[in-house]
Protein backbone atom coordinates (compact mmCIF):
# COMPACT_ATOMS: atom_id res chain seq x y z
CA UNK A 1 0.00 0.00 0.00
CA UNK A 2 1.14 3.80 -0.54
CA UNK A 3 0.29 6.69 1.35
CA UNK A 4 -2.51 7.49 -2.54
CA UNK A 5 -3.79 4.20 -2.27
CA UNK A 6 -4.03 4.60 2.48
CA UNK A 7 -5.32 8.06 1.36
CA UNK A 8 -8.08 6.75 -1.09
CA UNK A 9 -8.93 3.41 1.32
CA UNK A 10 -9.55 6.33 4.60
CA UNK A 11 -11.55 8.91 1.99
CA UNK A 12 -13.48 5.98 0.96
CA UNK A 13 -14.49 4.90 4.62
CA UNK A 14 -15.02 8.16 5.32
CA UNK A 15 -17.31 8.82 2.93
CA UNK A 16 -15.69 11.89 1.59
CA UNK A 17 -15.11 12.50 -2.02
CA UNK A 18 -11.08 12.78 -3.21
CA UNK A 19 -12.21 16.40 -5.24
CA UNK A 20 -13.57 17.33 -1.17
CA UNK A 21 -9.91 16.10 0.37
CA UNK A 22 -8.03 18.21 -2.33
CA UNK A 23 -10.02 20.99 -2.16
CA UNK A 24 -10.06 21.16 2.04
CA UNK A 25 -6.00 20.57 2.21
CA UNK A 26 -5.81 23.04 -0.77
CA UNK A 27 -4.66 21.18 -3.75
CA UNK A 28 -6.23 20.23 -6.77
CA UNK A 29 -7.42 16.30 -7.01
CA UNK A 30 -4.59 15.22 -9.67
CA UNK A 31 -2.25 16.62 -7.40
CA UNK A 32 -3.66 13.80 -4.80
CA UNK A 33 -3.05 11.78 -7.23
CA UNK A 34 0.60 12.56 -8.27
CA UNK A 35 1.47 10.95 -4.37
CA UNK A 36 2.34 7.60 -5.99
CA UNK A 37 5.33 9.59 -8.09
CA UNK A 38 6.03 12.39 -5.68
CA UNK A 39 5.42 12.81 -1.79
CA UNK A 40 3.48 16.00 -0.93
CA UNK A 41 5.32 18.41 1.22
CA UNK A 42 4.91 17.17 5.15
CA UNK A 43 2.53 20.39 5.58
CA UNK A 44 0.39 18.95 2.93
CA UNK A 45 0.40 15.41 4.34
CA UNK A 46 -0.36 17.13 7.70
CA UNK A 47 -3.54 18.62 5.96
CA UNK A 48 -5.00 15.26 4.96
CA UNK A 49 -4.16 13.23 8.03
CA UNK A 50 -6.27 16.54 10.37
CA UNK A 51 -8.80 16.37 7.66
CA UNK A 52 -9.17 12.66 7.61
CA UNK A 53 -9.19 12.72 11.54
CA UNK A 54 -6.18 9.77 11.11
CA UNK A 55 -2.61 10.65 12.41
CA UNK A 56 0.07 11.22 9.63
CA UNK A 57 1.52 7.96 10.38
CA UNK A 58 -0.83 5.98 9.70
CA UNK A 59 -1.47 7.91 5.80
CA UNK A 60 2.27 6.87 6.08
CA UNK A 61 1.81 3.23 6.39
CA UNK A 62 4.34 3.61 9.52
CA UNK A 63 1.19 1.86 11.55
CA UNK A 64 -1.81 0.26 10.86
CA UNK A 65 -3.82 2.11 13.98
CA UNK A 66 -5.39 5.01 12.23
CA UNK A 67 -5.11 7.53 15.74
CA UNK A 68 -2.22 5.58 18.08
CA UNK A 69 -1.76 8.76 20.12
CA UNK A 70 -5.44 9.69 20.75
CA UNK A 71 -6.28 9.79 24.13
CA UNK A 72 -9.81 9.48 23.54
CA UNK A 73 -12.07 5.98 24.37
CA UNK A 74 -14.13 5.88 21.77
CA UNK A 75 -13.96 2.47 20.60
CA UNK A 76 -13.63 2.05 16.98
CA UNK A 77 -17.38 1.69 16.16
CA UNK A 78 -18.15 4.65 17.88
CA UNK A 79 -15.82 6.45 16.15
CA UNK A 80 -17.19 5.53 12.79
CA UNK A 81 -20.11 6.88 13.78
CA UNK A 82 -19.11 10.01 15.13
CA UNK A 83 -16.83 10.42 11.73
CA UNK A 84 -20.52 9.08 9.87
CA UNK A 85 -22.46 11.88 11.47
CA UNK A 86 -19.65 14.15 10.80
CA UNK A 87 -16.47 13.64 8.82
CA UNK A 88 -15.21 16.82 10.13
CA UNK A 89 -16.04 16.24 13.99
CA UNK A 90 -13.28 17.92 15.75
CA UNK A 91 -11.98 16.79 19.46
CA UNK A 92 -15.08 18.86 21.10
CA UNK A 93 -17.59 17.01 18.79
CA UNK A 94 -16.10 13.48 19.98
CA UNK A 95 -16.02 15.07 23.91
CA UNK A 96 -19.58 15.70 22.92
CA UNK A 97 -20.02 12.22 21.52
CA UNK A 98 -18.57 10.53 24.56
CA UNK A 99 -21.15 12.33 26.69
CA UNK A 100 -24.40 11.18 24.73
CA UNK A 101 -23.14 7.47 24.70
CA UNK A 102 -22.47 7.87 28.40
CA UNK A 103 -26.31 9.28 29.04
CA UNK A 104 -27.54 6.59 26.67
CA UNK A 105 -26.07 3.90 28.65
CA UNK A 106 -27.59 5.02 31.56
CA UNK A 107 -30.95 5.18 29.88
CA UNK A 108 -30.80 2.04 28.91
CA UNK A 109 -29.28 0.54 32.62
CA UNK A 110 -32.62 2.40 33.98
CA UNK A 111 -35.32 0.91 31.71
Amino acid sequence: MTLLSRTKDTVKERGISMERLAKEIGISKSGIYQWDVHEPKPSTINKAADFLHVSVDYLMERTDDMNPTSSDDLTEPQKQVAYFIDPQATKEDVEQIKKLVEIAKLSKRRL
